[in-house]
């Protein structure tokens, strides 16, 4: 069996952090004015617990189709938690842009000099074919301004992405869950690895991506190209794969980013299986998204707005934690 780091300092399992959660909570619902918000739940029933013991791939449904208004709630978390990509989305939609013409062959200016001067059939034919134009867009001060404010997305990510994965993460273990109040608990509890980790991991999405435009652009230009290309498919799909593994040791354990990084390329092979399956869902879910880009473009829009990521982010905890637990919490509690 592989060897996975846990913090030696951290004798804690599981179950004595979870309580130590259930009595902090128990403390701010007895002091909180606003106890309507956080009242309890009405529990967690005996079909949940037996999903979370045997998380196969029809259990997945069952568990998404129970929990779908906790779906929909971490969702809407998550699209208003990160905000900046509003800013982002604004500066791309082209308002406040200056829209023009360009011409396409760099004698445009002397045939259109040449026209005014004499026109004739031959420059009226060269006219025809080297006389086309080809819409321009550029960005004004405003844009700027705006794109500039979506790079607060460096701040918002991983805190958003952390109160999420410990919501569904409690969801998949069949916890009692109390949406606002464990969102910003666990931002509380893990706020400084959570900006770090929240930071790296979008700065590896924008290389990853520019990468493979790059290589894609560039794909028949030589033999090494062509290989980069396909190396760079090979880094997204890795890193992809790790991604879960990471959030989830962030909000469970109490270890260094470091050995989160090495424990999660770990996980990529231990737990291959189900990342396998994790990996043809996303692909599904994907190549859904664009057929209704297709088929109906504001479906395809609105989407992602309601329940595409945290359907993601779900499948990524359903596949991840059943290999965390194995390999990481049991041993804990076989060495106690």
């Amino acid at each position: 069996m592989p060897e996975f780091n846990r913090d030696p300092r951290d004798r804690r399992s599981l179950d004595e952090i979870e309580a130590e959660e259930q009595a902090e909570k128990a403390e701010k619902k007895k002091f909180n004015i606003f106890s309507r918000a956080y009242r309890d739940g009405k529990g967690v029933d005996k079909e949940e617990a037996a999903i979370a013991d045997n998380p196969t791939f029809l259990n997945f449904f069952r568990l998404c189709w129970r929990k779908l208004n906790e779906l929909l709630s971490v969702n809407l978390i998550s699209i208003v938690g990160n905000f900046p990509i509003f800013f982002f989305l604004f500066a791309m939609s082209g308002y406040m842009s200056i829209h023009t013409t360009s011409p396409n062959y760099a004698v445009y200016g002397p045939l259109w000099g040449a026209r005014l001067f004499h026109s004739s059939a031959a420059s009226s034919a060269l006219w025809t074919i080297y006389g086309r134009t080809s819409p321009v867009t550029v960005h004004t001060t405003g844009d700027y301004i705006f794109m500039g404010l979506a790079f607060l997305l460096l701040l918002t990510h991983g805190p958003v992405r952390t109160g999420a994965t410990y919501l569904l993460r409690n969801m998949f273990r069949a916890r009692p869950v109390m949406l606002l109040q464990d969102f910003f608990d666990s931002i509380r509890r893990n706020l400084r690895q959570a900006l770090i980790v929240g930071a790296l991991d979008l700065i590896v999405i924008a290389l990853l991506a520019y990468d493979i435009m790059f290589f894609y652009l560039n794909f028949s230009a030589s033999n090494m190209m062509t290989a980069m290309f396909f190396m760079s498919l090979w880094m997204v799909v890795l890193y992809w794969t790790m991604r879960p593994y990471i959030w989830l040791q962030l909000v469970t354990f109490d270890i260094s980013i470091w050995k989160m990084i090495k424990n999660a390329l770990r996980f990529t092979v231990v737990g291959l299986k189900r990342n396998v399956m994790v990996l043809l869902g996303t692909l599904f879910l994907a190549a859904f998204e664009y057929a209704l880009l297709l088929v109906y473009f504001p479906l395809g829009v609105i989407f992602p707005f309601v329940i595409l990521p945290s359907v993601l982010m779900m499948m990524g905890v359903y596949g991840a934690f059943p290999v965390i637990k194995r390999y990481m919490i049991d041993p804990y509690y076989e060495n106690a």
